[in-house]
């Protein structure tokens, strides 16, 4: 049982994450042909569920490439149903202080490192015989940083004992720390905001833990590399047909 992102990580090499918005196992298999060293299912915000990210963990099971899930919540029955459909990483949102990136990682391990139930029924197919002596230390917890309360207890989250990494969602921290001042956007260029992100960086690098960060642009991505952060998610697959589809039809017309 491998993880390419711990193999890429240890190797001081960055992962390029992708993003399923949309429920189409075709679109992800697209995503995994590209070369993604991973493959995130949005089961928040996007347009999946359960079902959903299953048949997309299928659909990419034959590419390299790392099956990862957004979870809607910091819920156990869904966080441990994704691992036991072959999540190889899980995303959690709203961590806002320890005692939340405790929980979340009690649900990530078994016993005695966490709660986790056994029973993983496809996993135990994508993954291989040794899921059980494996899966402690090779599936992913990333907890998002995404409030004003996380990065306030930043310190604490990123020392939780298990937690593999922190993820930030610039959209919602870019909010949090402005009151609302800030609107929502993903390539953040208040200084306030990048400060955030350098310390949460910071942190999260001396506590010996991923960091990760949400991207809208290869450019973005690139800087954020640059700064010291291991992965970086660039775009989803709705805004890169979004953005392409954009681009053909205004070429297109005025070629007319």
């Amino acid at each position: 049982m491998e993880n390419e992102i711990l193999n890429l990580w240890n190797s001081r090499k960055p992962v390029l994450n992708s993003w399923m918005s949309s429920s189409s196992p075709f679109c992800a298999e697209v995503l995994a042909e590209s070369g993604y060293d991973s493959i995130t299912v949005d089961l928040q915000h996007g347009l999946n569920d359960y079902k959903d990210a299953l048949s997309i963990f299928q659909a990419i099971g034959r590419y390299p490439v790392v099956p990862m899930v957004r979870v809607p919540w910091l819920d156990p029955q869904i966080i441990m149903k994704t691992m036991d459909a072959g999540a190889m990483g899980v995303i959690c949102p709203m961590i806002n202080n320890q005692k939340q990136a405790e929980e979340f990682v009690s649900y990530m391990r078994y016993p005695p490192l966490g709660q986790r139930s056994f029973g993983p029924t496809r996993a135990l197919y994508s993954s291989g015989n040794a899921y059980w002596e494996d899966a402690n230390s090779k599936i992913l917890s990333l907890a998002m940083i995404e409030t004003k309360e996380a990065f306030q207890n930043i310190n604490s989250i990123v020392n939780t004992k298990g937690l593999s990494g922190v993820y930030i969602g610039p959209s919602d921290l870019g909010i949090g720390l402005s009151d609302g001042d800030l609107g929502p956007g993903m390539d953040r260029t208040e200084v306030e905001v990048i400060d955030a992100f350098k310390e949460i960086l910071n942190e999260a690098k001396k506590a010996n833990i991923l960091s990760g960060i949400h991207c809208a642009s290869p450019e973005y991505a690139a800087k954020a590399v640059k700064w010291g952060f291991d992965l970086v998610t660039v775009n989803s697959d709705v805004k890169l047909l979004s953005e392409m589809a954009n681009h053909v039809v205004k070429k297109t017309r005025n070629l007319f």
